[in-house]
């Protein structure tokens, strides 16, 4: 079995150039871009490498955009013979860990993540909600702030690593969250350039809208360890991967603990495929004796490749 794991980004790691290099020199990767465009109606490769910004930070154009770019660096480093022996994804970033695991094939996910994303930028009406980053306080505080809120929504949606928990709500209740996590001592409260509450029970519309989509795509049994968000407990099933994607649209991303379940199986090699290091940071806070790595583009391929070869 592999020693390493496979982690996906979510939302938020998209940047204008995305996939460029690699999609350039790999027909691997090119070929994703092309089944994504095929699949979609519309160019994803031409959205992800040459912009415009504001359109890629669109929630419905940034889910499948992240998602073909994870899952072209995915068939890059299979050509290289690297596979995982776990997979995990961050929100967004399940979706192509389950093509990594085999349990959904990239054309099915990349149609699903786009009705996914519609669905939760339609469920809160813009600039109603959106969420913040709270620094520097422990998870459990965090979650007994958001209950003190009175007369809005705050609700823990991202348990990211220690020190930092994403809240979600609407605008009265992040504001309210926001003081108190400063008078309790909070190093930072960051506000995130999101378009909804993600991962919050404001998105319950969406989750409901999600599971009539999910019961006409074809799911199978992952093939790989895939730990979800939702329990950051693995999954076996099939039936159990509908149920933990519908639940993950309007539940808790429970990251810090899904690491620290892979670091106690004796995983101690991740990989973050896809775009951006957000996720590498967090496993270095996690656990600072976990070896990290990245794939994105040339550089940090072969980077990677050269740290696998001389761990053998």
């Amino acid at each position: 079995m592999s020693g390493i794991v496979f982690v996906f980004p979510g939302q938020g790691s998209q940047y204008v150039g995305m996939g460029q290099e690699l999609a350039g020199r790999y027909p691997e990767a090119a070929a994703v871009f092309q089944e994504a465009g095929a699949a979609l109606g519309w160019p994803v490769d031409k959205l992800c490498f040459a912009g415009p910004a504001e359109e890629l930070t669109r929630t419905e154009n940034t889910q499948p955009a992240v998602l073909t770019v994870s899952i072209a660096c995915f068939r890059v480093l299979a050509a290289h013979r690297i596979r995982p022996g776990a997979v995990a994804g961050h929100s967004l970033g399940e979706y192509s860990a389950l093509v990594a695991a085999g349990s959904l094939t990239f054309s099915e996910a990349v149609k699903l993540v786009a009705k996914r994303a519609q669905l939760m930028a339609t469920a809160v009406p813009a600039g109603q909600g959106g969420m913040v980053a709270v620094l520097g306080l422990e998870a459990e505080k965090v979650a007994a702030l958001c209950r003190e809120v009175k007369g809005g929504i705050a609700e823990a949606a991202n348990f990211n690593a220690p020190g930092q928990v994403v809240v979600a709500g609407d605008r009265e209740g992040l504001a309210a969250l926001s003081s108190l996590a400063k008078e309790a001592g909070a190093k930072r409260v960051v506000p995130l350039q999101v378009s909804g509450p993600f991962h919050s029970s404001l998105m319950a519309p969406a989750a409901r809208e999600l599971a009539r989509v999910l019961a006409e795509v074809p799911v199978a049994d992952p093939q790989v360890p895939l730990v979800t968000n939702v329990t950051a407990g693995y999954v076996y099933t099939a039936a159990q991967v509908r149920e933990n994607l519908i639940k993950q649209v309007a539940s808790p991303v429970r990251w810090e603990e899904s690491i620290r379940r892979l670091l106690a199986d004796g995983y101690r090699t991740f990989i973050e495929v896809g775009p951006g290091d957000v996720l590498s940071g967090l496993i270095k806070r996690i656990d600072r004796q976990a070896t990290i790595s990245q794939v994105e583009n040339i550089q940090t391929l072969d980077k990677t490749l050269a740290l696998l070869q001389e761990a053998k």
